[in-house]
């Protein structure tokens, strides 16, 4: 299965993103994670990326747009793959649809997460990350401490990350409305939105997505 993955800030995409391709035998392909490999591995679009990131600038649609095309063109993506983060705007999801075009393949379907945006808030803004190591979260509704502030597992302080404050976090889903909310119904018009909620466990997210998806 060729599968998109759409959601705001604070939906659980990676988590749900990593569960689905698991089930689904397919590779995850997240922005971050293409972002990463072509910079470290030194690739013409990594260095292409890396020179607007310094610069502070936001990286072009085409760059990234390479980007994914090249690895969705590897072996492990064959047979499908699902996206996590990109197509983040209109103009890349219509470039997609061109690249995919090229190859002869197309989309099965596109999973939209739904959250409520006071939920959202509630979930990024109550996080809550150790100083020393960024791995340890918790939060301080749904994964409380033992001790108020003081990380369970090294003793670290627990701190709210800037990004992380409502402020930040209200923005953040500004952006998200504004910029990528409109290809869900670029893809609506398509026949390929499956939208389920985000909300509950894990597990049972998982199991909805996986009923969307007809498996």
């Amino acid at each position: 299965m060729r599968i998109v993955l759409v959601g705001p800030p604070g939906a659980g995409k990676g988590t749900q993103a990593a569960f689905l391709a698991k089930n689904l035998s397919i590779p995850h392909i997240s922005t971050g994670d293409l972002f990463r490999a072509n910079i470290s591995q030194g690739t013409e679009l990594g260095k292409k990326a890396k020179s607007y990131m310094d610069a502070g600038q936001l990286v072009p649609d085409e760059v990234t747009i390479g980007m994914a095309k090249d690895r969705m063109e590897q072996p492990d993506a064959v047979n499908g793959f699902l996206l996590d983060g990109f197509p983040r705007n209109v103009s890349q999801a219509e470039a997609l649809d061109v690249a995919l075009k090229t190859d002869d393949v197309k989309l099965d379907a596109v999973l939209d997460l739904e959250v409520p945006e006071d939920e959202v808030v509630k979930r990024i803004a109550g996080r809550r990350i150790c100083r020393n190591d960024s791995a340890h979260v918790f939060h301080v509704e749904y994964k409380q401490p033992k001790a108020d502030g003081v990380c369970d597992t090294c003793g670290g302080e627990l701190y709210q990350r800037d990004d992380d404050k409502e402020e930040t976090v209200r923005k953040r889903l500004e952006v998200y409305h504004t910029q990528t909310e409109p290809i869900i119904g670029y893809y609506r018009e398509q026949g390929l939105v499956k939208t389920i909620s985000a909300l509950g466990k894990v597990e049972e997210v998982t199991a909805r997505a996986m009923e969307a998806l007809g498996r």
